[in-house]
């Protein structure tokens, strides 16, 4: 039997481990600080369930498409997700809104994007589902919001209230971007975690801003992919090893991708003038050190790219592709080896490291999406039998190179 004095510092513990995995970096860019005008909404997602997949979804007012856990299979719980009305959201876990709280409903964050998912065209539409939903909500989050009016804010959310931060308002988002990782600015900020891994993404958004880079690229590559650690000033790209031919350990701990990063999506709406059906999501599904990202649209249909959605094993086939040259990223998997970084196996000055061969495959996809939305928006709507074409590309393309440069096939 646990000794009382030892029961107090052991829930602790349990408590400081379950915000390690739920400690996602997040952030709202207004389309007034945009290089095009469309606004952004980023979640890098860190999570216990480290499988990940896309759903599409027709279950509700409007279709949408959803990033689940691969062990969920009827999509119960949504991450992520953008709907047919060009309505977006996604949350980073707080650890600052029910303090004290003794409510036992919990973990409800999930449902409840779910169901906005389903039934919201806007960001007034989310707030007046915040206003009437029942309470307690069993959330403790902040959830992000963009939609096709170009409105966008965060909601910090507790079981009995909130607060809204309007992304377009100068008085709360004076440069046109907010961060959000896990804690909330309407409570006591010395309150919460992810301080280091806030000011690391401040500081490459302030810089983007700066120059007008806030574009999908500087989230998904700058972004996701830093390797800066804001508190001791490193930046891992600056040690890089000579090649990979011995594992190069570095301390991992605090750097925005982690060990417990699984996905990262990226929604980039649209401008008020311009139809909801244009609004892309893009996602990095696995860790982002050791994957590619993909675009998609609700407009394209339910079919979307089987490299995205479970197969017969369950899971998501790049999910599961980037889960196994994870563990050359991380080799050591007893004690606390999940907190260092095999460096040489993820970049070096040969060029042989992991993300470095994915880069030019990324790049590829980035480029060759930038070209068919022009088409598209130029002719005012999307083809979806050339989407359908499109994503048969993009699995080829997909599967082409982790079997290329990795030897690891498709199911």
């Amino acid at each position: 039997m646990l000794n009382k004095k030892i029961l107090p510092l052991f829930f602790l513990m349990i408590f400081i481990n379950a915000a390690a995995l739920f400690s996602c970096t997040t952030a709202i860019i207004s389309g007034k600080a945009t290089h095009d005008g469309r606004p952004l909404l980023f979640k890098h997602r860190d999570t216990g369930e480290l499988n990940n997949k896309l759903m599409f979804f027709t279950d509700g007012k409007y279709d949408y498409i959803g990033l689940v856990n691969s062990p969920d299979a009827e999509g119960n719980e949504v991450w992520a997700g953008v709907n047919s009305a060009g309505f977006a959201i996604m949350n980073s876990a707080s650890y600052n809104l029910n303090m004290n709280d003794t409510t036992k409903l919990k973990d409800r964050e999930g449902e409840l994007m779910k169901l906005a998912l389903q039934i919201c065209a806007t960001v007034d539409d989310f707030e007046a589902l915040l206003d009437t939903a029942s309470r307690p909500l069993g959330v403790e989050a902040n959830f992000g919001v963009i939609d096709a009016r170009g409105g966008a804010a965060y909601f910090e959310t507790g079981n009995f209230d909130y607060r809204k931060f309007d992304v377009n308002d100068p008085g709360m988002a004076p440069f046109g971007y907010l961060i959000r990782t896990n804690y909330s600015f309407s409570r006591d900020t010395d309150q919460g975690f992810g301080y280091i891994r806030f000011n690391a993404a401040a500081e490459l958004f302030d810089m983007a801003a700066a120059t007008g880079e806030l574009s999908v690229k500087f989230l998904l590559q700058d972004v996701s992919r830093s390797l800066k650690h804001s508190l001791i000033g490193i930046n891992l790209v600056d040690l890089s090893p000579v090649d990979d031919d011995r594992p190069v350990m570095v301390n991992f701990r605090d750097f925005i991708p982690r060990n417990s990063s699984a996905t990262t999506v990226v929604v980039q709406g649209v401008k008020p003038e311009e139809s909801p059906e244009f609004a892309t999501m893009w996602t990095i599904l696995g860790f982002q050190l050791c994957a590619v990202a993909t675009p998609v649209w609700v407009k394209g249909g339910v079919n979307l790219p089987s490299a995205l959605i479970a197969d017969q094993s369950g899971n998501a086939p790049l999910c599961d592709m980037a889960l196994k040259l994870k563990q050359k990223c991380f080799p050591i998997t007893r004690g606390s080896g999940k907190y260092y970084l095999n460096l040489a196996a993820v970049l070096n000055r040969k060029n042989s490291g992991i993300w470095q061969q994915l880069q030019p495959v990324e790049q590829k996809i980035i480029a060759e999406t930038g070209q068919r939305l022009a088409a598209w928006q130029q002719r005012g709507a999307i083809d979806t039998k050339q989407v359908q074409q499109f994503y048969a590309w993009l699995d080829a393309v997909i599967f082409s190179a982790f079997q290329e440069n990795f030897n690891l096939k498709q199911k």
